[in-house]
């Protein structure tokens, strides 16, 4: 009997320069910033003078001097956060010309946040270049409340809404960037197998 596949979960090929793109836009987070500066070192430098990074997350001012130096000389702006690096992004997309190329590099929230922002702005998510670097977490939408849990990291999670225990299912929805978690004790309430760490 052939397995089961979850055709929905996402796919990050890594990321690869378009030689081509007259704009360059990278949204990344701490974890991503590395894929960025490999990203760069296999480009011819035209690459990066056409590439603006958004490094979306908190930084010390030691790490954003190192992370300027490492992604020169591409414009970099520092977000302090994946909400107002997503904002940030929006910003651009509004007034952005044709010929821009979109990267993300980081978390899947980051990633799907960027996909979700972008396709917004008619941007279909096949033609934006992704990598997952860092933690594995996950940004889970509770199917019975239709809440939204960041960061989740264990499997099952206790939804901060409801307060319904949830299995985390590998269903993803790039609409909601968000995988999909339902009740796990729906038919005998308070049968519940032990919290683990999955997602570190």
């Amino acid at each position: 009997m052939t397995p089961i596949t979850i055709k929905s979960r996402p796919v990050y090929p890594g990321l690869s320069p378009d030689l081509n793109a007259r704009i360059n836009l990278i949204v990344c987070d701490k974890g991503g910033a590395a894929a960025v500066s490999e990203l760069f070192a296999r480009a011819e430098p035209p690459f990066a003078k056409r590439s603006t990074v958004f490094v979306a997350d908190t930084l010390s001012t030691s790490e954003m001097e190192t992370l300027k130096k490492e992604l020169a000389p591409a414009a970099c702006e520092f977000l302090p956060t994946l909400s107002s690096g997503i904002g940030r992004l929006r910003e651009v997309l509004n007034d952005a010309p044709m010929g821009l190329r979109l990267y993300a590099a980081g978390t899947e929230p980051l990633i799907g946040s960027v996909v979700q922002a972008a396709a917004d702005y008619g941007i279909d998510h096949l033609s934006i270049r992704t990598e997952h670097r860092g933690s594995l977490m996950r940004r889970v939408q509770c199917v019975h409340c239709k809440g939204f849990i960041e960061n989740v990291t264990t499997n099952p999670v206790t939804c901060t809404h409801c307060g319904l225990t949830l299995f985390v299912r590998d269903h993803y929805s790039r609409r909601l960037a968000a995988f999909q978690g339902v009740c796990i004790d729906a038919e005998i309430p308070g049968d519940v197998p032990p919290t683990e760490a999955i997602y570190q």
